[in-house]
């Protein structure tokens, strides 16, 4: 019998787990792979670091929110040492429930009226 494990459990993501996980919604990634689409989709206001990616990385693999892919790039086109990481289902339903209670935070600060530009426009 199969334990299903309640996605809600993983919740609130730490940061880079957030990124490396929405980095993967698109399709399989390789490490270096993951760390440009982070810095690239962030306009590169989150570089994530080896040592947080592959540390990140690890947890992510053993709470079976992505796995390492079987399929391999052709090695002519690719370094063999790559792993590439895609998204387990758990995983994308992780990632959605955290962009939706996401979501609902900038709802609530928006209905304060925290979103009029006031606080950026340095109107204290």
């Amino acid at each position: 019998m199969q334990v299903k494990i309640d996605p809600e459990n993983f919740l609130p993501l730490k940061p880079a787990a957030f990124h490396i996980l929405l980095a993967l919604v698109d399709g399989e990634r390789h490490g270096y792979g993951i760390m440009q689409e982070v810095r690239q989709s962030t306009n590169n206001s989150v570089k994530l670091g080896p040592g947080t990616l592959y540390g990140t990385i690890k947890r992510l693999l053993a709470d079976k929110l992505i796995l390492e892919s079987e399929e391999r790039p052709d090695a002519k086109l690719d370094d063999e040492r790559r792993r590439y990481y895609c998204l387990t289902e758990l995983g994308r339903r992780v990632i959605t429930l955290e962009v939706q209670r996401l979501a609902n935070l900038v709802n609530m600060a928006s209905a304060k009226k925290l979103l009029d530009g006031s606080i950026a426009g340095g109107n204290f």
